[in-house]
């Protein structure tokens, strides 16, 4: 993806963490809103160039279980669910790199496949990236130029079902 940055703008990530240093932006959603409106980036690098400009990214810390456990902070209850959603993600194949941030956890094969997130005290959010696939069942459509084309959002570990490591399981599949 960073190869492709420079590639697609013009500018290295380097120059583009610099033009973000400029503007003094400290939030996140702030300097995604910048990048897209002033320079007419996609989402996906905006949001690459947003975390790393702020360190946030899985590459930027030393203990990325560190941000796995902030996440889970008050919301504990949602962690043996993420550990039994990766335990059967990681069956699918050898080949998934699993990259915490500081709100979720990018599941990647070549592309980004999912995240998983726990959104709220009551809700833990699964995006998946199935470009063209119609809602259907418990798979719901995310808002527009969303990192994730879908969502299935679940309450407990005991909603995590065939259908939902199903769905996941062909987001993998697409991101070969």
């Amino acid at each position: 993806m960073i190869e492709n940055l420079s590639r697609n703008t013009g500018k290295t990530l380097e120059q583009w963490i610099g033009i973000v240093q400029k503007e003094s932006l400290a939030k996140h959603g702030d300097i995604i809103r910048y990048l897209k409106e002033k320079h007419g980036m996609t989402h996906g690098y905006a949001n690459l160039v947003a975390h790393r400009a702020r360190g946030s990214n899985a590459g930027s810390v030393e203990n990325k279980d560190g941000l796995i456990d902030r996440q889970y902070q008050g919301k504990e209850q949602f962690k043996p669910l993420y550990d039994k959603l990766l335990s059967e993600i990681l069956k699918f194949g050898k080949d998934i790199e699993v990259a915490p941030k500081n709100a979720y956890v990018s599941l990647r094969r070549n592309k980004q496949f999912a995240t998983l997130q726990p959104a709220s005290k009551t809700r833990f959010e699964i995006g998946i990236n199935l470009k063209g696939q119609e809602p259907v069942g418990k798979l719901e459509a995310e808002k527009p130029n969303s990192m994730c084309s879908h969502k299935i959002k679940i309450a407990g570990i005991s909603e995590v079902d065939r259908e939902v490591l199903d769905w996941i399981k062909k987001a993998y599949d697409h991101a070969n």
